[in-house]
Order: C-alpha cells, then structure tokens, then sequence
C-alpha cells in the first residue's frame, strides 16, 4: 500500500486531531494512520486508489493546513 508522509497544521489539541483523523479515515482504503499532535506530522497508509490529493482535501476540508 501507499504510504503519505505529510505535515498538518493548525492542531492545537486532542479535538483538533479527532477531526483530523476521522476525516481522513472517512476516506476509504485507509490502512495505517499515525498523527503527532505535537509536531503535525502524518504518516498514512492507503490504497491505490486514494491519492495523495485526496488526503490533503479532507483534511484541509477539516478545516487544517498541509505542507
């Protein structure tokens, strides 16, 4: 499977990276998610045909940044 490594920002707290991580896991194929909450960093797993792009839009439709 893919893998994703991204930075999210804008998460100040655990609410924060509830809505980031059920909006990505709302996509489907989504294997493996790991999300520090101090750093931003992301690493998600996911099938093929979920691209990148498709991760960043739900997350930046949570209402969070990616780099």
């Amino acid at each position: 499977m893919p893998m994703t490594e991204l930075t999210i920002k804008g998460m100040r707290d655990e609410q924060c990276l509830r809505l980031v991580t059920n909006a990505i896991q709302d996509l489907p194929g989504i294997g493996y998610l790991e999300i520090s909450l101090d750093t931003g960093a992301a690493s998600i797993e996911h099938s093929s045909f979920v691209s990148e792009a498709d991760v960043r839009a739900a997350i930046e439709e949570a209402g969070y940044e990616t780099a």
